[in-house]
């Protein structure tokens, strides 16, 4: 709960430059002398662009921000000028919602872009923002993405350094069966229904609720890992609330406090988001407490509204899921699964023809990408392995994948980096080997006829002996497999025994 590997001090760099971001995108407004509303507009998009945008390249990046106000602008446009119309403002507000979700099948641009879009709708509710006001609004934005290209792309370019890991493409399908399109009917549903139960609990804060079913939707795949982020995000949302009761207002908005708070807040957000959603709720709970203070319009009934609003939006997430084309965890986990199989495999395969003196074979990309998918694969178990799981068959299950295709991470790594080595010379058992483990992903992959071919003839090839680095490593691998086997195989529901 409280300690995290951080490679590199990736995660500690990038928070302490969305700090900065974030705090020049401020002071920028301040000093064009724009309005304390424009102003906190600014630093909410500065934070949206420096969290949203991750395509695999810095160019891709650069593009992706600079495309933001084309997603931005006209949304802020339109929620500004149906303010107080309110039938026309909330059909606006689910059309975004959907387009937003939409718009994800184009990876990571389509994603920042539409989470862009969905948050200037949101924004401008947040701040009761008028048409008179759009012309700040846009310059704060605006001078927002200057501040946060400017310290990303030139200050503190982290990416050209230590580029990002290409996220592992979208689960295929076509029409409802495609991810995208499912789930962004799923959103549109929840959202509404938030929207209708969030205005009844209050006329003025109704969109918390349709803004915690929309984030929760966000990297996200099936129902299993819907309703574990609802829970997380309301857990997060509780000791925010909490914290802004004991902090936020004490402080009654005072200017430099308050200001120092919401930059440890926007560190705590951009540290914690990757290993822990309800450590990055809490600093969202927390910093929107400090804004409102800043504001002049906090008490502690506002903060029960909050969470009884993120409640609502949980619920109804958690009802969209189950009720509205719903996508099994099992499912999605089987895939993940495979997905990390195959690329096991391709590794493995080019390790040996590099090996073998291959000038061209480089297994380096697979096991790059055998890590993203592995991190997909943990996120998809989630749900199984949460210490709340009623289902102690299905949890033990879940947890021996994980360990085990974590060995296979681990020999994949220690077989690139041998076969990295230009000394190393090419030993004829590393086909036999080889051969063994492609047979074993194909008994995990294949069908049950095809599995039941692949292990017979796996078994009819003897092992070689040997105790070269590949070779152990090799071995390695072929026996994580062979016990993946136990876990893959058997029913989800029965009751699991592990192997001696």
């Amino acid at each position: 709960m409280f300690v995290a590997p951080d490679p590199g001090r990736l995660r500690l760099r990038n928070a302490a430059r969305a700090v900065i971001g974030v705090a020049a995108a401020v002071a920028l407004a301040e000093l064009c002398g724009l309005s304390l509303s424009a102003s906190i507009t600014g630093g909410l998009a500065a934070l949206l662009a420096l969290f949203t945008v991750t395509d695999a390249t810095v160019r891709r990046q650069a593009v992706t921000t600079a495309l933001l106000p084309a997603a931005g602008f006209p949304v802020l446009a339109l929620a500004t000028a149906l303010h107080g119309l309110t039938p026309a403002r909330d059909a606006a507000f689910v059309l975004v919602v959907f387009c937003g979700v939409y718009a994800r099948r184009w990876g990571p641009r389509g994603h920042a872009l539409g989470i862009f879009a969905f948050m200037n709708f949101f924004i401008t509710q947040f701040l009761h923002a008028v048409p008179a006001q759009l012309p700040e609004l846009f310059a704060a934005v605006g001078l927002a993405l200057v501040a946060a290209g400017a310290v990303r792309f030139l200050l503190w370019p982290i990416e050209r350094r230590t580029p990002p890991p290409a996220a592992p493409a979208p689960l295929p399908g076509r029409g409802l069966a495609r991810p995208t399109t499912r789930q962004a009917f799923q959103a549109t549903a929840a959202c509404a229904v938030a929207l209708a139960i969030g205005q009844a609990l209050s006329e003025d804060r109704w969109y918390w609720a349709v803004g915690t079913a929309w984030w929760i939707f966000v990297n996200t795949a099936s129902r299993g890992e819907t309703l574990v982020r609802g829970f997380r995000r309301v857990l997060g949302t509780v000791m925010g609330v909490a914290a802004g009761v004991l902090i936020a207002i004490p402080l009654n908005g005072a200017p430099a406090p308050t200001a120092l708070l919401v930059a440890a807040c926007v560190f705590a957000i951009f540290y914690t988001a990757p290993v822990s959603y309800s450590w990055m709720i809490f600093a969202v709970t927390l910093m929107a407490g400090l804004l409102y203070g800043l504001l002049g319009v906090l008490d502690p009934g506002l903060l029960v509204l909050r969470l009884e609003e993120t409640a609502v939006g949980a619920v109804c997430a958690a009802l969209a899921v189950v009720l509205v084309l719903p996508v099994t965890t099992h499912a999605t986990n089987d895939a993940w699964i495979q997905r990390a199989l195959h690329c096991v495999h391709a590794a493995t395969a080019q390790a040996a023809a590099r090996l073998a003196g291959s000038p061209t074979a480089d297994p380096a990309p697979h096991a790059a990408e055998l890590e993203t998918l592995l991190a997909r694969v943990r996120m998809a178990l989630a749900p199984l392995v949460h210490p709340l799981s009623p289902f102690r068959a299905r949890k033990a299950r879940a947890g021996q994948v994980i360990a085990l295709l974590d060995d296979c991470a681990r020999e994949v790594r220690g077989l690139v980096a041998v076969a990295a080595d230009p000394d190393a010379s090419h030993d004829a058992r590393l086909a036999t080997a080889c051969w063994r483990v492609e047979a074993a992903v194909e008994a995990l992959t294949a069908g049950e006829r095809a599995a039941s071919e692949a292990a017979t003839a796996r078994e009819g090839v003897p092992h070689t002996a040997g105790s070269g680095p590949a070779l152990a490593h090799l071995h390695g691998l072929e026996r994580a497999l062979t016990e993946l086997a136990a876990p893959l195989g058997s029913d989800p529901r029965a009751p699991f025994v592990v192997s001696a």
